[in-house]
């Protein structure tokens, strides 16, 4: 083991989070944004991190995993985004429900966010950098917008990906199309780094589901991280009975490790971080007790 995976720290970089509700603009979405409090700020510090919420689940029940995905030098965006949709018996439901076109919409209220000089973000956010986090629905929203497809499970106008969508990392998701079709297409990620977060006790959205999705990504560098004794619910503040399954892991604890994995994830995606990128991708898990990981990963240079 190298002597930088031995020094390696994969805590969390900033000790206080802050988070404030604003409303998207283009659509009147109410948001939960999460922030670092930086102790010396330089302008365009900090990437933005998109949370595409599962189906059904309020923003506020990620409000644990998003402060602690913003510790590690982040503004992460959590939207209530609802709309009806039809469901696959045909019934039609109003609820939250993510949709690729998020990406955008949330992208530019970031820019506005960071031009203006009453807002907490002003200055600090980097605009040109964003990730994408997700949830169930949510991540199949956001392994579409990564591809640049307008999928009509998740989509429901005309979606374009934009140039500032560098990375995602996702929990509980396997991509299907149609949706429980069994077919997995290839994932045409075009160079985006993708990362895939599983529990193996997930009962919705199992865990071979999402190895399949991870061998179908055909572009590196990409991780498939499972979480041992994790549901489907485990990046959630609850527990949901919705899952059949009920976790061995206890909750705090396991959004905990998916928002840690999710945050270096990120870091060495979007902020070339070297020490961040051999944790991922060169330690297989095995600096930490509750997780297992494989990756394939090209050379990079870092500054």
């Amino acid at each position: 083991m190298s002597l930088e995976k031995d020094t390696f720290n994969p805590n969390s970089i900033y000790d206080q989070v802050k988070c404030y509700t604003i409303a998207i603009g283009a659509d009147g979405d109410l948001a939960d944004v999460y922030y670092p409090v930086l102790p010396n700020s330089t302008p365009d510090q900090l990437p933005i991190a998109l949370m595409l919420q599962g189906a059904l689940v309020d923003r506020a029940e990620y409000s644990n995993y998003a402060e602690k995905v913003a510790s590690y030098g982040f503004v992460v965006v959590v939207p209530n985004h609802e709309r009806t949709r039809t469901g696959r018996d045909g019934q039609v439901i109003t609820g939250l429900f993510a949709d690729e076109q998020q990406v955008n919409d949330v992208l530019a209220q970031m820019k506005l966010e960071a031009a203006d000089a009453a807002s907490a973000l002003f200055e600090i956010v980097d605009t040109e950098k964003l990730g994408l986090l997700g949830h169930s629905f949510g991540a199949y929203a956001g392994l579409a917008a990564i591809q640049n497809i307008n999928n009509p499970t998740v989509c429901c106008g005309d979606y374009t990906r934009p140039p500032e969508l560098k990375a995602g990392i996702f929990y509980g998701v396997n991509f299907q199309m149609p949706p429980y079709s069994g077919t997995f297409p290839s994932i045409n990620n075009q160079g985006i780094p993708i990362g895939l977060i599983a529990g193996t006790l997930d009962g919705i959205a199992n865990f071979s589901d999402v190895a399949t999705t991870y061998a179908k990504i055909q572009d590196k560098p990409k991780a498939l991280i499972a979480i041992k004794g994790a549901n489907h619910y485990s990046i959630a503040n609850q527990d949901s009975d919705r899952d059949p399954n009920r976790p061995t892991i206890e909750q705090a604890k396991a959004t905990g490790v998916i928002g840690c994995w999710s945050g270096l994830f990120l870091r060495a995606s979007l902020l070339n971080d070297r020490g961040a990128f051999n944790y991922v991708y060169n330690t297989s898990g095995d600096l930490d007790p509750n997780v297992s990981v494989i990756s394939q990963t090209v050379t990079l240079s870092f500054k």
